[in-house]
């Protein structure tokens, strides 16, 4: 019996009702919700490209820079929990549609601001309405597919998911491209609203009405959990959001403290109100399913490996070799495809072999890595940054076969009645793996770089950088990307855990 038939996905859902097997919407609604989830990804990475842009033309300072980033991140990550278990509670449709609104006029007004602090308030802003959506999309899934669907319609997601993270320096290299270096940032905020006015109606029209979230009893939300989560949230998460790299940012590690002890706090508390019979924002038989546990720290430990790894590529590429923002988009471009196709592959395969699957994703995630670190140690060129395409090629192949097998197998025994719930708590875990691989990377990169008396700044264009400059930001690189092997092999021993419990089991 394979791993996932085994678990009985929905099997526990009690008055849940059936899913929508047998509906011919099931699919074009989850077309409009991987493409909404794709625009709302892509934001967290493409805005990195556009920020030279966005220094000239507003006057940006570095704090003002800084969050402009960070602050969608942590708005991001701080709605997801609290998202997902109000559209379980009440409405996923209503969540969903409410979301995709205010993304669309937030991406308006981030695309129209006229200076630096307003941007990074409508971020801010931009993160939350984001943060609204993608819970539904995970739990829309677990609602509308089961058994081999499922696997598909996760792998589906896994590509949005891969695609997303790659491809956000080369759609961001483009737009600038088209729209000019001076204003271009501009075009990269306002490219949503024409789509997101497309989708809005196709929402409305598609996704499911009837989800059995309106209750045969009123539903309690529990405010005090909510309060501790977020707080606990953005406590863990500022840190790592708000780290440059380069040494200045060491005040604000003391606030992990406070966030562990809140998270403690919130782990207490949500035992009380099971305890009790209420209604807890994240149920304890939730964190006692091994499957979603299990598959919850492989999600943080992966997505810390793998993130980290296109903003240090990127820094390398144009201030490294000279490469535009267009041409470094395009060597990272094999990642994106590859993990496209892949993602299908074990998508299919994940109903048949289970752990397995995202087992040998790993291996060839750290295969791929340990490759571009060897490439980029030893040849800083043109030559070198062909080859290091080649070698995210492979990694990208991997992860396709990481992420949705990894999100199926995690999801596989969560009831739909928490669907929402579940999924949030799985993408606020990797927000913030996200965050953390993305600080301790850079900082590992910076750090090469000052020893060598060097800046992430340096270089100029392609074939005028002096070969000192490109080997130091190429030992730069591979220090970089050792950090992120190093998680990739942390997600890996997690996995042949998981994989040893299934088979003893």
């Amino acid at each position: 019996m394979t791993d996932v038939a085994q678990h009985r996905p929905g099997a526990a859902d009690g008055p849940e009702p059936a899913p929508c097997g047998t509906d011919p919407a099931r699919w074009r609604a989850l077309g409009v919700c991987l493409a909404v989830g794709f625009m709302t990804l892509l934001d967290v990475s493409i805005v990195n490209v556009a920020l030279p842009s966005i220094e000239q033309s507003l006057g940006a300072g570095p704090a003002q820079v800084q969050w402009i980033v960070a602050g969608y991140a942590l708005a991001f990550g701080l709605v997801l929990v609290p998202a997902g278990r109000f559209g379980d509670l009440f409405s996923r449709r209503a969540v969903f549609l409410t979301g995709l609104a205010g993304f669309v006029l937030t991406s308006a007004a981030a695309g129209l601001v006229q200076s630096a602090t307003a941007l990074a308030l409508v971020r801010l802003l931009q993160g939350v309405t984001a943060g609204l959506v993608n819970p539904q999309v995970l739990a829309l899934i677990q609602q509308l597919f089961t058994g081999a669907e499922r696997g598909r319609a996760f792998a589906a997601f896994g590509t949005t998911v891969g695609l997303s993270t790659a491809v956000g320096p080369l759609l961001g290299g483009v737009i600038l491209a088209v729209f000019g270096e001076a204003e271009g940032w501009r075009g990269v905020f306002l490219v949503n609203v024409p789509l997101g006015l497309v989708l809005l109606p196709l929402a409305w029209r598609w996704l499911p009405r009837d989800e059995g979230a309106r209750h045969r009893t009123r539903p309690r939300f529990d405010a005090v959990g909510l309060v501790l989560l977020a707080g606990a949230v953005v406590l863990v998460m500022l840190p790592f959001v708000l780290t440059t790299g380069t040494g200045g940012s060491s005040a604000r590690w003391w606030l992990l403290a406070p966030g562990l002890a809140l998270l403690g706090g919130f782990a207490l508390w949500e035992r009380r109100e099971n305890r009790l019979e209420r209604q807890p924002v994240v149920a304890t038989d939730l964190v006692r399913t091994p499957s979603f546990t299990v598959g919850a720290l492989i999600g943080v430990a992966y997505f810390a490996g793998f993130t980290g790894i296109f903003l240090v590529v990127t820094l390398y590429l144009q201030s490294g070799l000279g490469f535009s923002p267009l041409q470094a988009g395009l060597v990272q471009t094999p990642f994106a495809l590859a993990s496209a196709v892949l993602a299908q592959v074990g998508g299919r395969q994940v109903e048949h072999r289970g752990r397995r699957v995202v087992v040998l994703g790993l291996v060839v995630v750290a295969v791929g890595l340990s490759a571009a670190d060897v490439v980029s140690a030893a040849v800083q060129s043109t030559g070198g940054a062909i080859a290091l395409a080649a070698c995210l090629a492979v990694t990208g192949a991997g992860s396709g076969l990481v992420i949705s097998p990894n999100q199926t197998l995690t999801l596989a025994d969560v009831p739909r009645s928490v669907a929402g719930t579940a999924g949030g708590v799985l993408q606020t875990g990797q927000r913030i793996g996200s965050a953390m691989g993305v600080a301790a990377v850079t900082a590992v990169f910076f750090s090469t770089l000052a020893g060598e008396g060097l800046s992430g700044a340096a270089g100029g264009r392609a074939g005028d950088v002096p070969a000192p400059v490109r080997a130091a930001f190429g030992e730069a690189l591979s220090t970089g990307l050792r950090v992120s092997i190093a998680l990739v092999v942390v997600a890996l021993v997690l996995a042949l855990l998981d994989l040893r419990r299934r088979r003893v089991r």
